[in-house]
């Protein structure tokens, strides 16, 4: 297993611990061009707190320049169900404080943590990786909004998407609602998220949540597969073609196209200036 190394890319200034992790509840390796995030807190079913989130920013800022893919899944039966919810009892998790302490922060400062937190999502839609969610069992609530952080989800038919967080008197902001709303539309992202329901595989693949649907026992060779298909394809270009897809829906048809000139005429002269 490799560590993250020096800030490469995001500029945060902690290296990543692999026993600091391991206190968290998850694990970082990187073999090659491939990085694999695992929450790990089974016992929990992988529950986030304030520290997982700060601990997926840093691992972002962090992630060594060769890593093409980034593969995030969760040990034991679930994914993630979401928030802890000792977050928000009084004394909170311990040495994290609580969600009560948090709101005694003012209006600006407690902001900025939330900006904080988000980090630990954005970093998975840069342009130069794509990032898989593997998804099994629950993913719900900043479960679910891990899992639209990726570029790619490929799920168990046992999975159980929820936006819980309106039920819980809270509002999805951990980066969830815009990749949401652009995969399945407006009216459906309103459905899921104010009545709280459970989205199963079978709907979850026909509203375009899930690339893929497989059985449990054949998530990670899935996965594996479309590692490989992934890899088939040139760095560089991917990138470029990336970058052009991540910006089509705020352009017109004419700024995309000027785009799209930009960016090949980049790629010619890489391939043949």
């Amino acid at each position: 297993m490799a560590e993250a190394k020096a800030p490469q890319r995001g500029g945060y200034a902690e290296e990543v611990s692999a026993e600091r992790l391991a206190e968290i509840g998850l694990r970082f390796e990187v073999d090659g061009e491939i990085a694999t995030i695992a929450l790990d807190r089974p016992s929990k079913r992988n529950a986030q707190t304030f520290a997982t989130w700060a601990a997926l920013a840093d691992i972002g800022g962090n992630l060594p320049e060769q890593v093409r893919i980034v593969v995030v899944k969760g040990e034991g039966p679930s994914f993630s169900a979401g928030i802890d919810l000792q977050m928000f009892t009084p004394e909170g998790v311990p040495g994290q404080g609580s969600f009560s302490s948090a709101a005694r922060l003012d209006t600006t400062a407690f902001e900025q943590r939330i900006r904080t937190f988000q980090q630990g999502f954005l970093w998975l839609r840069r342009p130069e990786i794509v990032s898989i969610a593997a998804v099994h069992g629950h993913a719900i609530g900043a479960g679910f909004q891990l899992a639209l952080a990726c570029d790619l989800r490929i799920v168990a038919d046992d999975v159980k998407f929820c936006m819980k967080e309106p039920a819980m008197g809270l509002v999805p902001d951990l980066t969830g609602t815009k990749p949401l709303v652009e995969l399945v539309g407006l009216a459906k992202a309103i459905d899921i998220c104010l009545t709280a329901r459970t989205v199963l595989a079978d709907e979850a693949m026909r509203i375009g949540l899930a690339e893929r649907v497989v059985a449990p026992g054949d998530l990670a060779g899935a996965v594996q597969d479309k590692i490989a298909e992934l890899l088939s394809t040139n760095r560089d270009a991917a990138a470029a073609t990336k970058r052009l897809l991540q910006g089509a829906r705020a352009r017109t048809l004419e700024e995309q196209s000027a785009a799209e000139g930009a960016e090949q005429a980049q790629r010619l002269k890489a391939l043949f200036g």
